[in-house]
């Protein structure tokens, strides 16, 4: 995948994990921890009550001590008995009671609790029962919901004391509290001095009606607080979630046709493809084109255009599954698509459909549209179990289709192409071209032929053509059809235009000094050279390097190089045939411009398409094509060469005609250097 691709991707792994799978968690956390700030608030705020209460509940338990030492040390128990009003144990260093009043309630959890009146730690026990009192600042009955709120046990309720003999029974100490709303029995233990016994008294935590009403205040005002924080943090998150919701679409819409973009379909249709529920689906990456979509904007206008191109894009969204298939705006005039097959007729005639569709989009327009399709079927492991495809990469499989998809491109008409080996194949060996043809032109692996040229009447000859062949260490001997497209293709041609003008000069100078009898060779010339303003200047120079003649050396343009810059090729020849070379247009009659070309261009010499002699030539009229076209070059003062002949009846013809040269398989094929000099001849001593 592409560096740009994989930044997309990067970017959006990076929205979804702060999206809204991530607002979601971060409200349930901060939920959560405001829910346990307000609770541990709300305890530690209790507890310090707790504290605050006992402490008062300590001194006495402590002042209660001292007098019971004293009192035990005199044998006295019994009057201890009537200063303290609370049920107590004595015990000894171990826990074991040496000593009791009243019943030992303790439930046996001891914690420990640190007063700020002593820095030691004080022991506390739970009651068994955990008896809770409620009793009205009146002496009524109090309000019993918080005795369930606040009981995890058992709760006993008494009436007011004139109501109830119950009462009677309840101490001093009871008494004195009867005007809190609550009070709690709790075991206290205090040191009684240096008798290694403690003093461990049922004492009560008494939490009146102004405190209780305090304690819930505080816990309204956290709960209203913590409230308005998760509202806030509720609202902020909804907007949050939208927010990212349409940061996303933006992502993922295509600003012409409002649907799927480029990047939605390469993580869309990465996570589809890989997806372990499609494991066991064919699907085909296709590459959909709009071929007509430049000529209509230029007709009509851009935002035409692009509306048409909504229109397709709706059309194609409209053909497909929403579940598994996809379609996106790729670029300009294309879409991708992904779509699931059963089998390849299925495939095919599905997309025949919906470029029949397409097709009738527009009114009073013939659009034609042409698709290319990488086929995806399913993954098998050794037992043929359908697997994951884990390894699979979108992108390159719609580079894939692009490919098959460009073989249409020069039709023009609508058409599928399937990426098949073939292809591969092709690809391959384009890429071998490319990685050799540099260190091929180093080591002057490539060879000139030549193929004569001669006069029909005299069978004399009267010139060559310069043609390339390429015999590779590696690759063995080449032909120029395989290769030159290529280089025509990736802009080496210039490179090659070089090499063989350089070389038939240097060729030309050394048969002259040998004292052959030279004609003139043609070397073609690529229209990609023709952007060049000095290509006249270039190739005076080469020539003159090697010290040859220039009217031993012919120019030669194909029809299609005059389709490009008219002025700059017209200023070019002009160049040319001032240095005193030959120009000739090769391949006449293959294009749709030949007369204008004629009318424009000062040429030397016209070269007639071989596709005139190929097949049934001596019909009526294709002699009369071939006959006027000699005459309209000769009234233009220019020579004229047949290519491919190949039958005497064609020379024959020609030679009627007045055709000035004959190039052909007739006379010769095309032939290495030194065979070529044998046919020239050595001038008579």
């Amino acid at each position: 995948m592409s560096k740009g691709n994989t930044a997309n991707k990067k970017i959006y792994k990076r929205l979804k994990r702060t999206g809204i799978p991530g607002t979601i968690f971060s409200f349930i956390f901060y939920t959560l921890l405001a829910l346990l700030i307000m609770f541990l608030t709300v305890w530690q705020f209790t507890k310090y009550i707790f504290v605050t209460k006992m402490e008062h509940e300590y001194k006495d338990l402590q002042l209660l001590a001292k007098t019971g030492v004293t009192a035990f040390e005199n044998g006295t128990a019994e009057g201890f008995d009537e200063l303290i009003s609370l049920d107590y144990l004595i015990t000894d260093r171990s826990g074991n009671v040496t000593a009791a009043s009243g019943e030992d309630t303790r439930a046996g959890v001891k914690e420990r609790v640190k007063f700020d009146i002593d820095s030691e730690f004080i022991d506390i026990y739970m009651d068994k029962d955990n008896i809770y009192y409620y009793i009205d600042h009146d002496g009524t009955l109090a309000f019993d919901f918080p005795a369930l709120l606040l009981s995890g046990r058992r709760a006993l309720y008494y009436p007011a004391p004139e109501q109830t003999a119950a009462m009677q029974d309840i101490s001093d100490k009871e008494v004195k509290l009867s005007k809190s709303i609550i009070y709690y029995p709790v075991w206290m233990s205090v040191d009684m001095g240096d008798t290694e016994q403690s003093l461990v008294a049922k004492t009560f935590f008494s939490l009146n009606l102004r405190e209780f009403y305090l304690l819930i205040e505080i816990a309204a005002v956290i709960a209203v607080l913590i409230m308005f924080l998760l509202l806030s943090m509720f609202i902020k998150s909804i907007k949050n979630i939208i927010r990212q919701k349409r940061t996303i679409n933006y992502f993922y819409t295509d600003t012409v046709t409002g649907g799927g973009n480029w990047i939605r379909y390469l993580i869309k249709g990465d996570a589809l493809l890989k997806s372990s529920w499609n494991r066991k689906k064919n699907f085909a990456v296709v590459n959909l084109v709009f071929v007509n979509y430049r000529n209509y904007c230029i007709c009509h206008s851009i935002e035409m255009g692009e509306e048409m191109l909504k229109q397709i894009s709706g059309i194609i969204t409209s053909s497909l599954s929403k579940k598994d298939e996809m379609c996106a705006h790729s670029s300009s005039s294309s879409f991708a698509l992904i779509l699931r097959y059963v089998n390849d007729e299925e495939l095919d005639a599905r997309l025949k459909g919906l470029i029949n569709r397409l097709e009738q989009t527009g009114t009073g327009h013939k659009f034609t549209f042409q698709a290319g399709v990488s086929m995806i079927q399913k993954s098998t492991d050794r037992n043929g179990y359908p697997v994951k495809r884990k390894d699979i990469d979108l992108e390159s499989e719609y580079n894939n289709a692009c490919t098959a998809r460009e073989t249409l491109a020069d039709s023009g008409e609508s058409g599928i192409a399937y990426f098949d080996e073939k292809i591969v194949s092709e690809q391959k060996w384009f890429e071998q071209v490319q990685e050799r043809q540099k260190k091929a032109l180093e080591n002057e692996e490539f060879l000139v032929y030549y193929q004569p040229k001669y006069d029909p009447r005299t069978n004399t000859l009267k010139g060559a053509e310069a043609l390339i062949r390429w015999q590779s260490p590696d690759l063995g001997f080449i032909s120029p059809g395989k290769f030159i497209p290529i280089f025509e293709k990736n802009g080496f041609i210039v490179e090659i235009d070089h090499y063989m003008i350089r070389h038939v000069a240097a060729d030309q100078k050394r048969w002259l000094d040998a004292g052959f009898k030279c004609v003139p060779v043609s070397v073609n010339v690529s229209r990609a050279h023709f952007i060049e303003s000095d290509l006249a200047e270039q190739i005076r120079n080469m020539i003159d390097d090697a010290g040859c003649p220039h009217e031993l050396i012919e120019i030669e343009l194909t029809e299609s190089a005059f389709f490009d810059d008219k002025k700059a090729m017209i200023n070019t020849i002009n160049k040319l045939k001032g240095y005193g070379f030959h120009v000739s247009m090769d391949d006449f009659g293959s294009g749709y411009s030949s007369l204008n070309s004629l009318k424009d261009m000062p040429l030397d010499v016209l070269k007639l398409d071989a596709e005139f002699f190929r097949g049934d030539f001596t019909g009526d009229r294709g002699e009369i094509v071939v006959s006027e076209a000699i005459k309209l070059a000769k009234s233009l003062n220019m020579k004229t060469v047949a290519e491919g002949v190949e039958v005497k009846e064609q020379v024959d013809f020609l030679a009627k005609e007045g055709c000035d040269m004959i190039q052909g398989f007739y006379f010769s094929k095309p032939v290495p250097s030194s065979d070529y000099e044998k046919k020239m001849g050595r001038p008579e001593q």
